[in-house]
């Protein structure tokens, strides 16, 4: 399908597969308040439609994924405003449990983490660099939920040795401190996020939208125990649904399974 651009983000339909680019190449895809709203509005339309079952967001060109907040844009204009669901409208969007990959095609700084860290999986082109550059330039990570995400994806100490000194690191580097799940050659970088994608697809839409919510609403308790007794509403629906009759007929039948999402 032909993707569909508004100014700063390609939309780009493939079956049930969304691939959503961000689109400001010049300024290596930093993001100013209308690239903001446009992103929030794409994030909605995958959220509220049922065809789409998996978003790829990428970055266009060879040179960056996303290096953050626009920071010319906003020297000129003074204007920090963000849409209710945050950086790139994805950071606080905590009721969406369809998956999102990140492909990081190159620079992935500032705010650009910001959206790593809110994806669910990420690949990255082996020449990708990572960081966080906002205390060198007199600010700090706030407002995208990085600084509480980043401690609980990787741990305390690599957090820390990213958010206080701003240095850089490699994609390998990031894959070692567990912000990727893979690294690759950056000519393959779409075809593997594809195929993860294409992975996700073969299961069933509501198994793994209710495996999302578990495991996000399961780091809001301290207590383990208490997890287990927490109401997951996608996990009752998915339990009643008839893909969950589906799978297990399918697989007495030996065949793939038809899965509806119903």
């Amino acid at each position: 399908m032909t993707p569909e651009t508004v100014r700063f983000c390609r939309y780009e339909v493939e079956g049930p597969l969304l691939i959503l680019t961000i689109d400001r190449p010049e300024v290596l895809n930093a993001l100013h308040p209308q690239a903001h709203r446009e992103l929030a509005e794409a994030f909605d339309r995958y959220a509220a439609d049922a065809s789409l079952r998996v978003a790829i967001v990428t970055g266009a060109g060879e040179r960056a994924f996303c290096v953050g907040t626009d920071l010319k844009a906003l020297a000129a204009s003074g204007d920090h405003t963000k849409p209710a669901t945050g950086f790139a409208g994805i950071t606080h969007r905590f009721d969406l449990y369809k998956p999102l990959i990140a492909a990081v095609n190159g620079l992935c700084l500032g705010g650009g983490m910001e959206i790593l860290a809110a994806c669910d999986l990420g690949v990255a082109a082996d020449h990708a660099q990572f960081g966080l550059p906002e205390p060198r330039v007199g600010l700090a990570a706030l407002g995208g939920g990085l600084l509480q995400r980043l401690p609980r994806q990787i741990g305390m100490k690599d957090a820390m040795g990213l958010v206080l000194t701003g240095n850089r690191i490699s994609a390998d580097e990031a894959r070692r401190i567990g912000l990727l799940n893979e690294v690759v050659p950056a000519a393959e970088l779409m075809k593997r996020a594809r195929a993860l994608a294409e992975d996700i697809l073969a299961c069933a839409p509501l198994a793994v939208q209710a495996s999302k919510q578990v495991m996000l609403q399961s780091l809001a308790q301290a207590n383990l125990a208490a997890t287990l007794h927490e109401d997951y509403p996608l996990a009752r629906r998915m339990l009643d649904s008839d893909d969950a009759r589906e799978g297990p007929k399918a697989f007495a039948e030996k065949r793939k399974p038809n899965w509806t999402g119903q």
